[in-house]
């Protein structure tokens, strides 16, 4: 059973007497696992596709499950239960909370949704900011730290709950090159490390390049998948 599975959707906003439809029935499917980039230019529908994968909004037709649940079915509290329990974001601005600190940001996620005992707690976010590499900027604040120290803090915020899939939105687009290469390479760890689903957004080649499988949107409009060149590991 793939992760996630899109079958026919279409989505439609209303603005005033105006219908726009951001999305034109597209389907896809994607496996566990799985280093997918969505590409195309802006306003092909890449981000509307995210919101809806990410539970943010349902589909006007068609049908999109995540992890086995019909998006369309969560009402606002299901959903937000939905989304702290199955899922991680990384956004292209970082969203971290100026007040915390490096180590509170990526401990948030866990207050909100999880029971966790504050030993277990405190060991898993020591063991992801070790692994994101940013043990020794844990008592920073991030207006303290880089735009790809931030990056790694947020990737490591989307991956503390343990998700299934994380999404993100154009996450390297306020980095340079080197560090955006970082920033992916450390993803694809992750990937391999804990075997959650990446899932993006871009229209940066830098990213295309790294992705295994390219789902390419036009106006709405799902072309071919095709496998990315990151996508030749054995």
């Amino acid at each position: 059973m793939p992760l996630i599975v899109a079958e026919n959707v279409h989505k439609v906003y209303r603005a005033g007497e105006v219908e726009i439809h951001a999305l034109k029935g597209v389907s896809f499917a994607i496996e566990s696992g799985a280093f997918v980039s969505f590409v195309g230019p802006s306003g092909s529908g890449k981000t509307t596709l995210l919101n809806l994968i990410g539970c943010l909004d349902k589909p006007s037709e068609g049908r999109l499950t995540v992890a086995g649940t019909d998006v369309a079915t969560l009402d606002r509290r299901r959903g937000a239960s939905f989304r702290g329990e199955k899922l991680g974001f990384i956004f292209q601005d970082f969203n971290l909370i100026p007040v915390l600190t490096v180590y509170e940001n990526i401990e948030y996620p866990l207050l909100m949704v999880q029971d966790l005992p504050a030993r277990q707690r405190s060991k898993r976010v020591l063991d992801l900011l070790a692994a994101v590499g940013m043990s020794e900027q844990k008592d920073k604040f991030p207006d303290q730290i880089s735009g790809g120290q931030k990056q790694r803090v947020a990737v490591a915020r989307a991956l503390i709950t343990s998700p299934a899939l994380v999404l993100a939105d154009e996450p390297t687009a306020n980095l340079d090159h080197a560090t955006a290469y970082q920033v992916i390479e450390l993803m694809k760890r992750m990937r391999d490390n804990f075997g959650t689903t990446f899932l993006f957004s871009t229209h940066d080649p830098k990213i295309v390049g790294e992705a295994e499988t390219l789902f390419t949107l036009e106006d709405g409009r799902l072309s071919d998948a095709q496998a990315g060149p990151g996508g030749h590991h054995g």
